[in-house]
């Protein structure tokens, strides 16, 4: 079977497991849990035998304790910046003490680490995999990992949660980060005494993860089929599970794992034999490869009855009612009734029942622009169809280049072309001479005292328009906008949309 077939076959949304061999595929600052701690002794000794030493004392029958290695690591760290205030390492002792005044005692090589994968340098040649990678979030339910970098919340813009947060999340959306994060050094798990500890401590948190993988796929990624993260995972699984049982063959069935094979273009899924060491042997589904943008494809292409993204909608909105207000403070009013069209537009509305005795004609165009970027990054085919459904007024700003690249069978594509271009048109002839300008980045027009306030973002559009600023260069500046509602985000996306994905004849 390849990876098409046995990704199609899936009726819930699949969970992803991610370890180091993500992080290290698309960041040139990523490590192994060894190369992590050899790059660390190194930088504080300037050599690499005062790391191999502590290597050597921490061999059990042919195999290394990391956590062992990092235990001994951190007590030599920690008294080395100590013992020199303003050395080469002032930064982390500077965190430290401003830390300390709070009272919150942290160690200084676990603020190291933090600042070492705090920062997300990506590979310029996994551009495009990147990209597929962002298509798949439509799809997924949750993100496991025990990576401490913010790679899957950059990727996927799912809530991280730590410790005990993961209590008290709800399954879609989030990324469980098991094993710490870099944004809280005191969360981070790497010695022996944080192992011990984790094990002691989160006996609730294992029984929700438990019950994510008894009711959804499991795709296991940046993981070799021997890793010990895998291996304690089946075992806590299959503690709690009869190995024989219909449930105990459901779990295997939903499980993937996909192992890194340099420069193979396999898509074929085998079954693989896991020997959990005096436990019991797992059969898994494996697919060795280096093709993934394959894998996340038909991730995309997962054709089920309710996105994700949808899911997490009504979560949000069923957490408001539980709070009982808004955001900004207003009671919420809860409407159960068999009249839609007597509701207002500012209520929320979650409806349950028959299509055959519920209508309902979504009115709202403004989220397909708030949610433009989002709708883009994962070709949300699904979604743009109700682009046909809606009311889209002939006075409107509204982005639909880029929309019908992903949806092509859009009846509103042609006319809502011709509405955008002659809306850019309209509204390039009205502006005054004062806006042109040369700069060919949006930067220089906000730095740039002889161009007003007000006519910044009038400048950044004729520029764009005129080929002066590029339309990449634009998208950050349209990403970073805090108000995605106003009519200068709305015309300067127009734009934007047109020179991204117009045709340029």
């Amino acid at each position: 079977m390849n990876i098409r077939e046995f990704i199609g076959q899936y009726r819930n949304h699949p969970v992803l497991f991610i370890g180091a061999g993500i992080s290290l595929r698309y960041l040139n600052n990523s490590h192994t849990w060894d190369g992590l701690l050899k790059y660390i002794a190194f930088e504080l000794k300037g050599n690499n035998e005062f790391y191999l030493d502590i290597k050597a004392e921490c061999q059990v029958d042919g195999k290394y304790n990391y956590s062992l290695i990092a235990t001994k690591l951190e007590k030599a760290f920690n008294q080395a910046l100590g013992e020199d205030r303003n050395g080469k390492f002032k930064e982390i002792n500077d965190y430290f003490y401003a830390e300390m005044e709070r009272e919150n005692n942290l160690s200084r090589f676990k603020i190291y680490i933090s600042k070492l994968v705090g920062r997300l340098d990506y590979r310029e040649n996994k551009k495009e995999e990147l990209a597929e990678l962002k298509k798949i979030r439509k799809n997924v339910g949750s993100v496991i990992t025990t990576n401490y970098d913010g790679l899957v919340e950059d990727v996927f813009s799912f809530e991280p949660l730590v410790g005990n947060d993961i209590l008290l999340s709800n399954p879609y959306g989030s990324v469980y980060k098991i094993h710490g994060c870099n944004k809280d050094p005191s969360k981070i798990i790497i010695t022996e005494d944080d192992y011990s500890h984790f094990d002691n401590k989160y006996e609730l948190i294992r029984a929700q993860l438990l019950s994510i993988f008894i009711h959804n796929p499991i795709i296991f990624m940046g993981y070799g089929i021997g890793d010990e993260n895998i291996k304690s995972l089946l075992k806590t699984i299959f503690t709690y599970v009869e190995p024989n049982s219909l449930t105990a063959q459901r779990i295997r069935n939903n499980f993937l794992l996909v192992e890194f094979e340099k420069d193979s273009a396999s898509h074929d899924i085998t079954e693989h034999d896991i020997d959990l060491e005096g436990f019991s042997t797992i059969r898994i589904n494996k697919i060795k490869t280096d093709d993934f943008i394959e894998i996340y494809r038909a991730l995309s292409n997962l054709n089920l009855p309710v996105s994700a993204m949808d899911i997490r909608k009504v979560q949000s909105i069923v957490k408001d009612i539980y709070s009982g207000v808004h955001d900004d403070g207003t009671s919420i009013k809860v409407n159960i009734t068999e009249d839609i069209d007597s509701l207002n537009n500012s209520d929320k509305i979650l409806v349950i029942g028959s299509s055959n005795s519920i209508t309902y004609e979504h009115k709202n165009s403004s989220n397909f622009i708030t949610d433009y970027f989002d709708i883009i990054d994962e070709s949300n085919h699904q979604l743009l169809q109700l682009i046909d459904k809606i009311n889209i007024t002939s006075t409107q700003w509204f982005p639909i280049y880029g929309f019908c690249q992903i949806c092509h069978e859009l009846v509103k594509c042609e006319p809502l072309k011709t509405q955008q271009r002659r809306k850019i048109e309209e509204y390039l002839a009205g502006l005054p001479i004062a806006v042109q300008n040369t700069h060919d980045n949006w930067g220089d027009i906000y730095s740039d005292e002889s161009i007003t306030r007000t006519n910044k973002i009038k400048s950044i559009i004729w520029s764009t328009w005129n080929d002066i600023i590029v339309a990449d260069d634009v998208e950050g500046l349209l990403r970073s906008m805090p108000d995605k509602k106003g009519t200068d985000y709305r015309r300067l996306l127009c734009v934007y949309d047109y020179k991204k994905y117009g045709d340029p004849h």
